[in-house]
């Protein structure tokens, strides 16, 4: 069984922490430290272990914030180490942004100076979130200092720290009505040379989409014509959300508008499964058109709620060109295992098959939780 997301914070990280700390400010107390971070952390899922271990800095780092930002920048791993063996990186962080994120808030420019640093270790992409609500313009600034920053990290930051929905963090409520900000942001990184900072620009895009997919759709008419093959991967990650809603102008913007010329079926096996097992999928399309069709084909699986009530997931399917009059034989499976965001109720399940954002053919399966 794969380990516990949670137990990358734990004893060995906090006591490994305890010992860079002292060794970067001898009058830190890394037994009390030690102390307070463990007493009750295995109970604790990984949000709240960060925040705990938060809790006992607070406790023990100077109170005056420029001289414990020192420490803790004086305790990062230097940037070759990949280990840390040499000083903190990696997910010991996550709680060192949460002190700088609570302690530094009237000391930001001062703050961002030690996110920068810290970023580049770990990220600090929860971290900065306080500071653009408390502290607009500077954080604005700032990041679009950033967006020319050597370190593809702090690029990343400049996009993933922004993103309206970020998940883990605090929602950007204002970034969510009005997303205006972060385009100049994303403008300057959507052909940034590292794939990471693209994937993040990609994100935010989808985040953007949610609640204003007439910007993403005005964005692609903008910058899809001509694009080089890193930014067409990229706006497709962004699009993602869009086309599996059946966005007509998004689809019009990647050729998936027209509705499909022919007929479709869908057919799903077994007709009951229990939680844990997998399903079956086999699609039949005929082309009744002389011309090619370029098809972007989802599916849907309509969960049963606790009320009864069904919800639809859009799962991805195909991306193809189905030839004049052909007819194709697609399948896939789909598994019905637990998962931490889903809790699946018994009962019958619709599953509706979507070409080009239309609902084409339906079939249904019934789900059980425990076997009969």
């Amino acid at each position: 069984m794969a380990e516990a997301f949670k137990t990358f914070l734990n004893a060995a990280v906090v006591r490994t922490a305890a010992g860079h700390l002292h060794r970067a400010w001898p009058d830190f107390d890394a037994r009390a430290f030690e102390r307070r971070s463990l007493a009750g952390l295995d109970a604790l899922e990984m949000k709240a272990r960060a925040m705990h271990i938060a809790d006992a800095l607070e406790a023990t780092l100077p109170q005056d914030f420029d001289h414990a930002a020192a420490v803790l920048e004086a305790s990062l791993a230097p940037l070759d180490d990949e280990t840390g063996a040499l000083g903190l990186r990696s997910w010991g962080l996550w709680p060192v942004g949460e002190f700088v994120a609570r302690r530094g808030i009237a000391h930001p420019a001062r703050a961002l100076t030690a996110l920068h640093a810290i970023t580049q270790r770990f990220t600090a992409e929860w971290a900065i979130r306080p500071f653009i609500l408390a502290h607009p313009q500077l954080c604005w600034d700032t990041l679009a200092r950033w967006a020319d920053d050597p370190s593809e990290h702090v690029r990343r930051l400049v996009s993933e720290g922004s993103r309206p929905r970020l998940p883990w963090g605090m929602q950007l409520k204002g970034l969510i009505r009005d997303p205006s900000p972060t385009l100049p942001l994303l403008r300057a990184l959507q052909d940034d040379p590292s794939e990471y900072v693209r994937r993040s620009v990609a994100n935010h895009l989808n985040d953007i989409a949610k609640d204003h997919p007439a910007l993403v759709a005005q964005w692609l008419g903008a910058h899809l014509p001509g694009a080089s093959a890193e930014r067409r991967a990229l706006l497709k990650h962004a699009s993602r959300t869009l086309i599996k809603q059946g966005h007509a102008d998004t689809l019009a913007a990647w050729g998936l508008g027209r509705r499909m010329e022919g007929e479709a079926s869908l057919a799903v096996s077994p007709k009951r499964v229990c939680v844990g097992e997998s399903l079956r999928l086999d699609v039949t399309l005929r082309s009744a058109s002389p011309r090619p069709q370029k098809l972007a084909i989802d599916y849907a699986v309509h969960h049963v709620k606790a009320s009864g009530e069904t919800t639809p997931k859009v799962f991805k399917g195909w991306v193809l060109e189905l030839g004049p009059h052909e007819e194709r034989a697609l399948s896939k499976g789909h598994s019905m295992r637990l998962i931490t965001t889903r809790r699946y109720h018994a009962g019958a399940h619709g599953v509706d098959l979507r070409v080009n954002g239309e609902v084409v053919a339906t079939a249904g399966f019934d789900l059980r939780v425990t076997p009969a």
